[in-house]
């Protein structure tokens, strides 16, 4: 186990809100509680206490604790042994009703006045709302930080964060975000990051549709893969989901489609953020045919077994539809 040394100083890199723009500022080494330390949450905890942060790391799972461990953080028996002490808590959890539960029975009663709570679970806009709301009620400081990237960005410590929350409550959270991601944004109040999360991967999950129909329809009128992804990847046809991941095996960059469409971004994760946003969408009053079009696809994906599969695994679905 990793024991808590003296504190010492690192000199941290942030971005600027808006721009980008890098700063440079010194901070001390803190005593950080984690929670949750799935898929995304064992590598985000492991490049706090990489960056020499005391990790105080729970989960419900064993194995997630051990590796936890083995990476440098000092495994605690529950939630509330992880806030107890610490400067800023970051939870990464399943859904909503998870954050209020950790919240309400663990985190509110343990932990000091002066840490900074910061969610990184991605969940829904109401959820994240109400829980930044009966924070500040107890004198605590909280905002929401769901990540864009994937399992390989988490370990890497080159996630993006959207985060919403007052400017000062951002201001404490940047830094420990800075040490897990290569991008910190201020979205704006508590709940414009789950805000922005939900409505990028309406696009994201749109596009990959489209492109995916798109190369099932280029085969089928005899174009190859390779000819129709050089012409779409630099004319208008071009998007994030052509040229970074792209969903043919073969062609473009390395990516989970080169696997059989293990690792990456689930089926299933994908599927959970679509029903965010057309369920914010409903509440909203604001129309997203698109969207709803496109969670509708991804649930047939996950009926048919694929919901543990890469979300670009759309493009052999699709296909095994026309061959009918």
């Amino acid at each position: 186990m990793r024991c808590s040394g003296p504190r010492t100083r690192r000199k941290a890199w942030r971005r600027s809100s808006r721009s980008g723009r890098a700063i440079g500022r010194d901070t001390d080494m803190a005593r950080v509680g984690f929670i949750g330390l799935g898929n995304m949450g064992g590598g985000m905890a492991a490049n706090l206490a990489k960056a020499g942060h005391d990790v105080r790391a729970f989960d419900l799972s064993a194995e997630a604790l051990a590796k936890a461990e083995a990476a440098g953080c000092l495994p605690v028996a529950s939630a509330a042994e992880a806030c107890d002490g610490a400067e800023a808590i970051v939870t990464m959890l399943p859904a909503g009703t998870h954050v209020a539960q950790v919240y309400t029975e663990s985190v509110f009663g343990a932990a000091p006045p002066s840490a900074i709570l910061i969610d990184c679970s991605t969940i829904d806009v109401a959820t994240a709302r109400q829980v930044a709301e009966a924070a500040q009620a107890k004198g605590l400081a909280a905002v929401d930080a769901p990540v864009s990237g994937g399992i390989a960005a988490a370990a890497a410590g080159t996630l993006t964060f959207m985060v919403g929350g007052t400017p000062a409550a951002f201001d404490r959270a940047q830094p420990y975000l800075a040490t897990m991601g290569k991008a910190v944004i201020h979205a704006g109040t508590n709940g414009a990051g789950q805000a922005a999360k939900i409505c990028n991967n309406m696009i994201l999950g749109s596009t990959m549709v489209a492109t995916c129909e798109a190369f099932a329809l280029a085969a089928k009128l005899g174009l190859e893969a390779q000819a129709f992804y050089d012409i779409a990847s630099v004319s208008s046809g071009q998007s994030w989901s052509m040229t970074s991941y792209c969903p043919m095996p073969g062609v473009g960059p390395d990516t989970p489609a080169d696997h059989d469409y293990q690792g990456g971004f689930a089926t299933a994760l994908m599927l959970k953020d679509l029903r965010l946003a057309v369920a914010a969408a409903e509440d909203a009053g604001a129309p997203v045919p698109m969207g709803a079009k496109a969670r509708e696809l991804y649930e047939a994906l996950a009926d048919a077994g694929e919901g543990g599969r890469d979300f670009s695994a759309m493009l052999p679905f699709l296909a095994s539809r026309q061959a009918r």
